[in-house]
């Protein structure tokens, strides 16, 4: 029995998806976001880490999604995270290098789960 196919792996992958959703935006919102222990790597790490770990989900929770418009929402989310973040109430910076971060760490992760997993049949997604 291949992983995908395991009952309850596409729930538990689901869940993990939505959970890191929900675990980005709280962090993309808080005037000042715990420190991750990456400060070295840069904040633009931080950025293509989560995006790259979110596009990776997706792929594992949506398998017979468009990974064309999987990339393109998420790029979106990336977008609308910086437009959150302009707000002043927020005290955060909008910096559209971040943007650019998270949509090459979405086109890179792509890269590589194109080349790792099998595409599934459109009848195997939801």
């Amino acid at each position: 029995m291949h992983l995908l196919d395991r009952p309850g792996f596409l729930l538990s992958v689901r869940f993990a998806f939505w959970l890191t959703v929900l675990a980005s935006s709280i962090l993309a919102v808080v005037p000042q976001p715990p420190d991750l222990g990456t400060g070295s790597l840069g904040d633009k790490f931080n950025h293509m880490l989560a995006f790259g770990t979110l596009t990776l989900l997706a792929c594992l929770a949506f398998p017979g999604a468009s990974r064309l418009r999987m990339a393109e929402r998420l790029s979106f989310f990336g977008a609308l995270i910086e437009v959150v973040q302009a707000l002043p109430v927020l005290g955060r910076d909008c910096d559209i290098r971040d943007w650019i971060a998270d949509t090459v760490a979405i086109a890179m992760a792509m890269a590589v789960i194109h080349m790792v997993l099998p595409r599934l049949p459109r009848g195997k997604g939801p």
